[in-house]
């Protein structure tokens, strides 16, 4: 297993970590198997969308803040309900095909780290078994 840090610049981003954990499968000297990319956090996640287009990346995190507001009257009194109702609803971890030593993805796609109570120093797993 490798864990990989990371630094969110804002509240609530979405950073493309595709090419790092491509860099970690492709280290692993697994062929065929799965990749299993995990965070351990519960105001953050993981999650696959498109890559071309930031503006996706924007929207996702607009229409969840329009969907759950950080001013909600939440019972949790750390002020960050919204974020946890987040990562929960985008989920703290997704599963990799591994094939020929290399990810597979769809043409557009690409892996998000999620933050949506940041800034924040974090951390991701990425497990990869054969």
């Amino acid at each position: 297993m490798t864990e990989q840090r990371i630094k969110t610049s804002s509240r609530e981003c979405l950073i493309d970590i595709t090419e790092q954990v491509k860099t970690i499968i492709a280290k692993s000297g697994i062929d065929d198997g799965i990749a299993v990319v995990y965070c351990p956090h519960t105001t953050a996640g993981i999650t696959i969308n498109e890559g071309a287009d930031p503006s996706v990346r924007s929207d996702i995190v607009r229409f969840l803040g329009d969907m759950i507001p950080r001013t909600y009257s939440f019972d949790h009194a750390e002020g960050n309900s919204d974020a946890h109702i987040k990562a929960s609803i985008i989920g703290s971890s997704v599963n990799l095909l591994v094939q020929d030593g290399g990810i597979v993805l769809g043409t557009w796609q690409s892996i998000y780290f999620c933050e949506f109570d940041g800034p924040r120093s974090r951390k991701y797993l990425v497990k990869v078994t054969g």
